[in-house]
């Protein structure tokens, strides 16, 4: 999808032109599930008539048990479904977020995306965020990693919980930009080219493509995650969120200083969607792209029989 340019404030107070895509949820709410599994109950083997306990091999039967029991008890406390956190709440890590998607696993529909969903991604460092609050240098930027690998549902469940977004919004956006195929390219210009990716080298004369991956993510405007954004799907889909959350957060003041509709401001979370596409504050078109992600989300477009490619 062809997409607007973002022009932040630097934090010299100039204005620089920085390219973007957002998308969100609006939806509200907060997950609940807890960072741990209860304890299964372990009955203790029972006793034979003369009093001693039913040795080694009823032992082992009672393993077996405990071992069958376990994995419901963990799927059980893993969220069935993850919700927007608010401005500012204490975020899952991606260890935890780990857990809990692979407690509840999601088989693969896009088949095409195998090798970029078994690659890893890596740290951006603190300078990911050049035009937007220093806070989101300081407490986003150093989550950015990439660090999972999964099925393509299964990453966007877990970047979805990483960043406190609703997972279907993740779902719906991620289709816009993509059909859900890390191997989508967009955003075809004469410059601001990867490197490695020249004019013509991706087989249109002339042209280079800026954006990159499941979320489309524009590499002039995200150097610092280069080339893993394009090599991993988790690493797009983890850098796309959390400029996001940056966004949702309210680091992201820049936008009351370019061309806006109404007032930037933290927790609105479609506000943020918009940006993604439109790098505006709920200009005509950012309304447009947020309107064609709702579509989506209610339509639960992933779901038809004409989304699925597993093979």
């Amino acid at each position: 999808m062809q997409r607007l340019w973002r022009l932040p404030i630097i934090r010299t107070a100039l204005v620089a032109l920085v390219g973007g895509l957002f998308v969100v949820a609006a939806v509200s709410g907060c997950a609940t599930a807890r960072d741990h599994v209860s304890a299964a109950h372990r009955a203790a083997p029972p006793h034979d008539p003369a009093g001693h306990r039913g040795g080694p091999h009823l032992d082992r039967v009672a393993a077996r048990q405990n071992v069958r029991s376990a994995a419901p008890s963990r799927a059980a406390a893993a969220p069935a479904y993850f919700r927007t956190l608010p401005p500012g709440a204490k975020l899952p890590s991606g260890a935890q977020c780990a857990r809990w998607v692979r407690a509840r696993p999601d088989a693969e529909n896009k088949g095409m995306n195998r090798r970029f969903n078994h690659a890893r991604g890596k740290h951006v460092g603190r300078r990911f965020f050049a035009g937007d609050k220093p806070a989101a240098d300081r407490l986003l930027a150093p989550r950015i990693n990439g660090y999972f690998t999964g099925t393509t549902e299964e990453i966007l469940r877990w970047a979805a919980c990483k960043w406190g977004i609703d997972q279907n919004v993740v779902f719906a956006q991620a289709a816009v930009e993509s059909w859900w195929q890390q191997t989508t390219k967009g955003d075809w210009e004469t410059n601001g080219c990867p490197p490695g990716h020249p004019p013509g080298a991706d087989g249109k004369p002339g042209l280079c493509p800026q954006s990159w991956g499941i979320l489309q993510n524009r590499y002039p405007y995200e150097k610092p995650s280069w080339p893993a954004i394009a090599r991993s799907t988790a690493m797009n889909a983890d850098t796309a969120y959390a400029i996001w959350r940056s966004c949702f957060d309210g680091y992201d003041t820049w936008l009351n200083t370019v061309p806006h509709a109404g007032r930037y401001h933290a927790g609105d979370a479609w506000g943020c969607v918009g940006t993604w596409f439109a790098g505006r504050w709920l200009t005509a078109p950012a309304r447009r792209y947020i309107s064609q992600v709702k579509r989506y989300m209610r339509e639960h477009i992933w779901t038809k029989p004409d989304f699925q490619q597993p093979g």
